[in-house]
């Protein structure tokens, strides 16, 4: 709608002008740098003015009170970076990782820093962030529960993009360093993985459940997840990449030592399309599970994972856990296959790759802790006596 009619008094700081199709006086200002609009819902311009000037004096008030502040407020340029980052990424980055963004947002970041201006996240306020995340939750025994290293990193990266975001814009002079202040390099602890003994154990365990389950409604359950643990550590594939494999996707080769049989499959996971070549023990659990499903080239080998199945088993053997804390999931198959490969000897490079990771990830969280990494010989050098 366009104006009728517009008077400005208070030296020009109120505006009251009259729209199209409506017998009502508005009134506009700007405080902090910002549009404020209303309604006198007055018809005579007298008593319009007189609205409008208490509205007016009552802005100014919570402006000095503080109430009103100059600036950005955080909750707009985090809409901002979400509806930016969801159209950029579209099909270059995977979906549930930038769901991961808006979750990180809205469930701890616009709770603490939602009331804020953009100018006013400092180091200090993020080191607060940092303080408050570990401190605000507590366990049963009412300690603290810390959330993990790469817990709060991903949610700094959020904020990073949002301030990022703000700067981009105009609404933030200059980025403020939010770095972690103390412990930057962080202790380097390898992830779970189960040794070719505690392997060993879970297979004889899983393949015992799939042949005696404890109800018999529970076997086509059982024998998949005994075929499920089989078919990860013979090819070192993410739970969320196995769980998007279709038959089609999967092709059976002669490419193994000595003529062995193994598989090739397309990948598509977090970093797009990839490929895997399995080891020789991969191919049986895949026709097995095509012939008890009956499977179609179009349909999901492994739809769903037995987690609680696989937890029951881990709890019974004792090894939920390993020596230093560190929870076992169905990725610890994956550490498992990358841990035996290395044992093996096999080339990090070529592991890497097969894994569609870096040889960086694999000698940071993998090599460092794999004695067969470690040459006798070149260390036990002694010079030759005289």
């Amino acid at each position: 709608m366009t104006d009728t009619a517009r008077h400005k008094f208070l030296d020009g700081k109120v505006q009251l002008y009259m729209r199209t199709n409506s017998p009502h006086w508005q009134c506009s200002c700007s405080i902090a740098g910002k549009q404020m609009r209303t309604s006198t819902k007055e018809e005579s311009l007298a008593r319009a003015k007189d609205v409008a000037r208490d509205w007016y004096l009552g802005l100014m008030g919570k402006y000095r009170a503080g109430e009103i502040r100059d600036g950005t407020p955080f909750k707009k340029a985090a809409q901002h970076f979400l509806q930016e980052y969801t159209i950029i990424t579209e099909g270059e980055r995977n979906a549930k990782y930038v769901e991961g963004h808006g979750i990180r947002l809205r469930v701890h970041l616009l709770p603490f820093f939602g009331d804020k201006m953009v100018e006013e996240i400092t180091p200090g306020l993020v080191q607060e962030y940092r303080v408050h995340r570990m401190t605000s939750r507590l366990d049963k025994e009412g300690k603290p529960k810390r959330p993990s290293r790469s817990t709060i990193h991903s949610e700094i990266i959020t904020l990073r993009h949002v301030l990022k975001t703000a700067q981009r814009h105009g609404w933030l002079s200059y980025l403020p360093d939010i770095s972690a202040p103390y412990k930057t390099s962080g202790k380097i602890a390898h992830r779970a993985w189960f040794s070719p003994e505690e392997y060993k154990q879970l297979y004889k365990a899983t393949g015992e459940r799939a042949k005696n389950p404890k109800k018999e409604r529970w076997r086509s359950a059982c024998e998949d997840l005994h075929d499920y643990v089989l078919f990860m550590v013979n090819s070192g594939l993410r739970p969320d990449e196995a769980k998007r494999i279709e038959v089609r996707d999967v092709e059976i080769a002669a490419e193994g030592r000595k003529g062995e049989k193994i598989l090739h499959i397309s990948v598509r996971g977090k970093r797009g399309v990839g490929y895997c070549k399995t080891m020789p023990g991969a191919v049986l659990p895949f026709q097995r599970m095509v012939s008890r499903h009956s499977l179609g080239s179009k349909d999901l080998i492994f739809p769903k994972i037995q987690r609680e199945l696989f937890n029951t088993i881990l709890d019974e053997l004792g090894m939920k856990e390993d020596r230093e804390g560190n929870p076992r999931t169905a990725y610890s198959l994956r550490h498992t296959y990358i841990s035996f490969r290395l044992i093996e000897g096999a080339d990090i490079y070529q592991v890497a790759k097969n894994c569609r990771t870096s040889v960086e990830m694999i000698e940071k969280f993998y090599a460092s802790h794999i004695k067969d990494m470690i040459d006798a010989s070149a260390i036990n050098t002694r010079r030759p006596k005289r």
